[in-house]
């Protein structure tokens, strides 16, 4: 088994996780099963309490595990399957070497950062390395080389490193190389310094990855080549993109990345055949349709908050040879400016997960505009909850309706807290999480879009459809197209006289890929494209 460590350096945010994707799935086209893994240093134990403002989205798992969102790339990018043994924190641990400690584990000897907490680190990598079975295992390291909270980990790896031998791990750095606009010239000064930290350390990286803005010359390289101590073809390019992020695979490939990583891994493989990776970047760039497609949320100022959802839409498009213009809209500006003057243009509405009171009354009216105009509307999570709010108002006439998270003492609840809710006091990974049955209704729009008639889905919620209201909304036209195999549960609701209207209580965007667009994507967007060419 190989291993491939990827750090980070001068600056937080540089697409490590992206590098680690893109060189799994090139690696996957050489023929190697790839597993990737993500090691956040913060002590949150897990970001399922953090907010999207702190951290972006939290990616959910089949097993329920709420992880970084660098997961999502990993499984939109490869074929792997991720459990919560891929994505570790300095919290969880912190959290297990004090457990030990408190059961006696550690024979009376002194608790130390070093063997202990390094120990549990390299522990997780044998772990994945044993649960996969795969033939190379990539580690991402989060955070900036230097950070102290980071320090631990980088240990851990070189101590790693060092046990498996040479020819067995390799030390990846994404590292910044500025344009410097005054001086009209790239700086490699950065570059050099997060080396010389990483090499106070111990670690010494075989190849650098380069995230610039401008093309690297021959004599940048070199220079960077020089004072890094590494060769001339291992100072590698990953400029800025130009359209999508799924053009990284092939940037990579450009600069024999793969090939240079199979040869320091002593790895012999066929080169990676990557034309289906290129069909799916030519709907992307050069489509022969377009759509604008309204996504109405109250994380909109943090690109990364939703990201999974606009990914998701992104292979919806893919599925229909049609590129899809994503307008970003803050739910608050719609409750202060009306609806009209922000959707009037739009092909498609989505209303996508959340928590809190903040702009629920701009997602209500987003979904009346959605129902009453007969735009294509797809709601997730939260986004199913307004859908039911609105319906409950303004076809059932219920004043007042609403979800008990939001107004406790509402007339009508119609979303209402999960009865295993109840009693739960602690909010860390307590909601209802991770991939769960869903039933599908014969006849109905969601099973001939899945084409199947039982389904698993990820979930993150605590509150639900009141089944109180479930015949009421019954006779007024809603159909609940997907409950839990017991009934109890409502998964799916859908409008069979609107054009396009369905909503999940499940999160669709988690299991959405660029080769294997999700069937609610890509049913939304096939739906939003028909809505467009008959409005011209």
């Amino acid at each position: 088994m190989k291993f491939i460590f990827i750090t980070g350096g001068v600056i937080s945010s540089l697409g490590k996780g992206l590098t680690a994707a893109a060189l799994g799935t090139l690696l996957e086209n050489r023929g190697l099963r790839v597993a990737l893994q993500k090691f956040d240093p913060y002590l949150n134990v897990d970001p399922g309490t953090m907010s999207p403002y702190q951290h972006g989205e939290v990616y959910v798992l089949d097993d329920g595990a709420e992880t970084d969102l660098d997961l999502g790339h990993y499984e939109r990018f490869t074929h792997t399957k991720l459990t919560r043994l891929n994505n570790l924190t300095s919290g969880q641990v912190y959290q297990t070497v004090l457990n030990n400690e408190r059961e006696g584990k550690y024979l009376g000897k002194t608790v130390q950062v070093i063997p202990h907490v390094t120990d549990e680190i390299k522990n997780r990598i044998r772990l994945l390395a044993e649960h996969t079975g795969a033939d190379v295992i990539i580690t991402e390291i989060g955070g900036t080389t230097g950070d102290i909270e980071g320090l631990p980990f980088l240990e851990a790896i070189r101590e790693f490193a060092h046990e498996v031998g040479p020819g067995n791990a390799i030390f990846m750095h994404v590292t910044y190389v500025p344009f410097i606009k005054a001086a009209g010239e790239l700086k490699t000064k950065p570059t050099q310094q997060s080396v010389a930290k990483l090499r106070e350390i111990g670690i010494t990286p075989h190849i650098i990855v380069c995230r610039c803005e401008r093309p690297l010359d021959k004599e940048l390289r070199q220079k960077i080549s020089m004072f890094c101590n590494v060769p001339v073809e291992a100072v590698v390019e990953e400029k800025d993109v130009d359209h999508t992020i799924y053009e990284v695979p092939l940037m990579l490939q450009r600069e024999r990345v793969d090939e240079l990583v199979c040869r320091l891994l002593r790895l012999d493989t066929p080169p990676a055949n990557m034309s289906h990776w290129q069909e799916i970047l030519r709907k992307l760039i050069a489509p022969q349709h377009r759509v604008r497609i309204g996504v109405v949320g109250k994380y909109i100022g943090l690109q990364d908050a939703y990201k999974s959802v606009y990914e998701a839409l992104s292979h919806g498009g893919i599925a229909h040879d049609c590129g899809v213009e994503i307008a970003r809209i803050e739910a608050e500006e719609i409750e202060k400016h009306g609806p009209e003057a922000l959707l009037k243009d739009l092909a498609g509405i989505l209303v996508p997960g959340g928590f809190g009171e903040r702009g629920i009354e701009g997602k209500i009216l987003a979904v009346r505009y959605a129902r009453e105009r007969r735009i294509p509307y797809l709601g997730l999570c939260l986004g199913m909850q307004v859908a039911c709010i609105e319906f409950a108002r303004h076809v059932l006439g219920l004043d007042g309706a609403h979800s008990t998270e939001f107004d406790p003492d509402t007339p009508h609840p119609v979303i209402a807290l999960l009865d295993e809710q109840r009693q739960i006091t602690r909010k860390g990974g307590t909601m209802r999480l991770g991939a769960q049955p869903c039933q599908l209704k014969v006849g109905t729009r969601a099973a001939q879009l899945y084409g199947a008639f039982l389904v698993q889905e990820r979930h993150r919620h605590r509150y639900e459809f009141n089944n109180a209201y479930r015949e009421a909304f019954e006779q007024a036209g809603m159909v609940f197209s997907g409950l839990s195999p017991d009934g109890k549960l409502v998964e799916l609701i859908e409008l069979p006289d609107h054009p396009f209207f369905l909503a999940s209580q499940f999160h669709p965007e988690f299991l959405s890929k660029p080769h294997q667009p999700h069937p609610l994507f890509r049913g939304f967007v096939g739906a939003a494209l028909l809505h467009t060419q008959k409005g011209r």
